[in-house]
């Protein structure tokens, strides 16, 4: 009878084991096919004439209608209501932030390098709390600000100190340079609102994640689709899919795998928790930047290797710190400079 205790602790752990592991390599997987997916989209060209893609709405466009209609299948499926809960309008807020936030991720990759995006998206710790501290109000210690400072001052050096060979397929020279780095900024700026509004959501009515991501996703869809049209980009890009086949299925696979990444993201959380989806995500992001490299023949400075170790090995002993128990009560409020999970890719 003394061994049932121990042999039902064995194979929760197991268990518990298998569910991580699970959760890792959905993640993992999914991520980094859609980080170097990206990157192939928008920087590799296409065809015998060397065509580049150029219609980055586009790309917001197909993501969306796919999550959306994922989002709706599952509603459906667990027979839930699909009522708004909160008004439209406020939904239509996150969708137009989110998708600049998408653009301006997709435009920079014409003029920086995917290894520099991924790097200086590690920086959204500055813009989270300059939003949190507006919108919710929050309060942030000493330690987050020196965190935030080491990250950005990570990301800096890894920025203006790229190795001379990394160049962009659009244009050359310090222009490109500063106009990639304005368009991270852009990203930061809006991801950080984006990520902020959407747990203002969340705390301030009681709705199912599925519920946000459905009609986000759904005013999204029609947000971009109606820039295509003004912009006149929809039939253009739809001509070059129709004469790119591999880019056809470039974006089919990039939009199935940013749909799925979501609910490895919302099944990661509720299984484990933020610091659990934290600490993944950082070696994901890593992972993401050797994998490209090696891809993509990005040579990395010296001075990038050094800003590099600084942003992960402060994401990391963040996380670190994080996991360590907190023996009051009033100490438990999260005061996290990194933003809250993201229901869209």
């Amino acid at each position: 009878m003394a061994e049932q205790p121990f042999q039902l602790m064995k194979k929760l752990k197991e268990n518990k084991l298998f569910k991580m592991a699970f959760a890792v390599t959905g993640i993992m997987s999914t991520l980094l096919i859609y980080g170097v997916l990206q990157e192939k989209i928008m920087r590799v060209p296409y065809g015998p004439n060397k065509e580049y893609f150029k219609y980055s709405l586009f790309l917001v466009f197909c993501n969306r209608i796919t999550t959306s209609a994922a989002s709706a299948g599952i509603l459906l499926a667990s027979k839930k209501a699909l009522d708004p809960i909160a008004p439209i309008y406020k939904y239509c807020v996150v969708s137009v932030s989110n998708i600049l936030t998408t653009t301006c991720q997709y435009e920079a990759l014409k003029y920086v390098s995917f290894p520099v995006q991924t790097l200086a998206k590690c920086a959204k710790m500055i813009p989270v709390m300059i939003w949190g501290t507006l919108i919710m109000q929050k309060t942030y210690n000493g330690r987050d600000y020196l965190f935030a400072f080491l990250v950005t001052l990570g990301c800096s050096i890894f920025i203006l100190f790229p190795a001379g060979a990394d160049i962009s397929p659009y244009s050359r020279g310090r222009e490109s340079t500063v106009w990639g780095v304005s368009l991270m900024i852009g990203y930061l700026g809006f991801d950080g609102f984006t990520s902020t509004f959407q747990d203002k959501l969340f705390k301030g009515y009681d709705m199912d994640i599925h519920t946000q991501i459905f009609y986000t996703t759904v005013c999204s869809c029609m947000i971009s689709f109606t820039g295509l049209i003004l912009q006149g980009n929809l039939l253009m890009a739809i001509d070059f899919v129709s004469r790119h086949h591999d880019c056809f299925i470039d974006i089919t696979i990039l939009s199935t795998v940013a749909t799925v990444s979501q609910f490895f993201i919302s099944y990661t959380i509720r299984n484990f928790g933020a610091l659990a989806f934290a600490t993944i995500m950082t070696t994901r992001q890593l992972v993401s930047i050797l994998l490209s490299c090696m891809w993509f023949s990005h040579p990395l400075s010296s001075e990038q290797l050094v800003g590099a170790v600084i942003v992960f090995g402060t994401l990391y002993s963040k996380s670190f710190l994080r996991s360590k128990p907190k023996p009051l009560p009033s100490e438990q409020t999260e005061n996290d400079a990194s933003s809250p999970p993201r229901v869209n890719a």
